[in-house]
């Protein structure tokens, strides 16, 4: 099952010791992560090191101002909001913290439930931020996939046709280089090789271009979502062995979806060669697919986890990897898991990219039990 989710972030900064305690407390018990800070430098650091969602600033600390100390806490974490706290509040102050940034003002000593308001309401403006960017991202991809669908025809038609011709005259160079004497075929095999796997390559990214731009209707029956995982993986187990890389299976099966044999082991393929291309030679690469309890509003869903002990995703990139051509590979056409996003979208599931407990990256896929 997927871990519950990290319950929000609060950072409690005044240098009253007794009083930030109290509140972290009160905090915590009313579902918050808090953390407290005495100083603007403790601040800072607390900001750097973990990052918050709220932050509650006294006005007044040891080595500076709430008010100064708010936008250095913003550069931290920019979705972040701060409420500011004082003892002696006037229409001046009130002013400098709103142009300090922040989003509410509150007086001390304080009733809990005015500060728990406030942070709720700091928190909404929190998802909002989040959920305007997440949007602008999605908007972000769907210009790049308009793009896609407007060059599909005459890229179709501009490389499919020369590519078709090429690969047919090589084909004939390759029958009449057979007729010549084994001395003279021996220097040109391997040029002739080369040129083969690139050709191969091209149109393997060319499928790649069509099939994200065109995508086709699914051909949609009940499929054991556990044992196309066991078939998938028997298939690539020589890729492994080559590798010596250890894999682990856990396919607790039946784990039926409504879904597309072939689409879905395309996707499969696709999740488990990036995990053995991620790992070292000797590394380790564990697999489980199960179905999942019924969730709060009684749907039931299918769950696959792919987990390898490489080096993980970058934390600059992992809300990038589903995006089309976008790729930390040095080649490669960037379509692959844009195509797995697409096909899993396709199911109604939904894919995501986490880091691993014992590092390297997972990849949790769910798609819903057929009914």
């Amino acid at each position: 099952m997927a871990p519950a989710p990290a319950p929000p972030r609060v950072l409690v900064v005044d240098d009253n010791a007794d009083l930030a305690d109290n509140l972290a407390e009160l905090l915590g018990d009313a579902g918050y992560a808090a953390r407290t800070a005495g100083t603007c430098a403790d601040a800072l650091r607390a900001a750097a090191d973990g990052g918050f969602d709220v932050a509650l600033v006294d006005l007044h600390l040891p080595d500076g101002d709430g008010n100064g100390l708010a936008p250095k806490l913003k550069e931290h974490a920019p979705d972040g909001q701060v409420i500011l706290l004082t003892g002696f509040a006037t229409l001046e102050s009130a002013v400098r913290a709103v142009r300090a940034g922040a989003c509410a003002y509150l007086m001390k000593p304080c009733a809990m439930e005015d500060v728990l308001l406030a942070v709720e309401q700091a928190m909404r403006q929190v998802r909002l931020h989040q959920e305007k960017r997440e949007l602008a991202r999605r908007a972000h991809v769907a210009e790049k996939l308009a793009a896609v669908g407007t060059m599909t025809a005459g890229l179709s038609h501009e490389i499919r046709n020369p590519l078709n011709a090429a690969t047919l005259q090589l084909e004939l160079l390759e029958r009449r280089l057979g007729r010549l004497a084994a001395a003279d075929q021996a220097p040109l095999r391997e040029p002739l090789r080369l040129v083969k796997v690139e050709l191969e390559r091209l149109d393997h990214i060319l499928d790649d271009f069509l099939q994200f731009a065109r995508p086709r209707e699914l051909s949609r029956r009940t499929v054991d979502l556990a044992a196309v995982a066991g078939q998938v993986l028997d298939f690539l187990a020589g890729a492994f062995e080559r590798r010596t890389v250890r894999l682990e299976r856990r396919l607790a099966g039946p784990a039926p979806i409504r879904g597309d044999e072939e689409r879905l082991r395309q996707v499969l393929v696709n999740l488990f060669l990036n995990a053995l291309e991620a790992v070292a030679d000797g590394g380790r690469v564990r697999v489980a697919c199960a179905a999942l309890p019924p969730g709060p509003d009684h749907t039931r869903q299918v769950e696959l986890v792919v987990e390898d002990d490489g080096p993980g995703i970058p934390p600059d990139v992992g809300d990038r990897i589903f995006e089309p051509f976008f790729t930390t590979k040095a080649t490669g056409s960037g379509l692959g898991l844009s195509i797995v996003h697409a096909i899993v979208i396709q199911h109604g599931g939904t894919i995501e990219a986490r880091p691993a407990p014992d590092g390297g990256a997972r990849m949790v896929l769910r798609i819903p039990v057929a009914s």
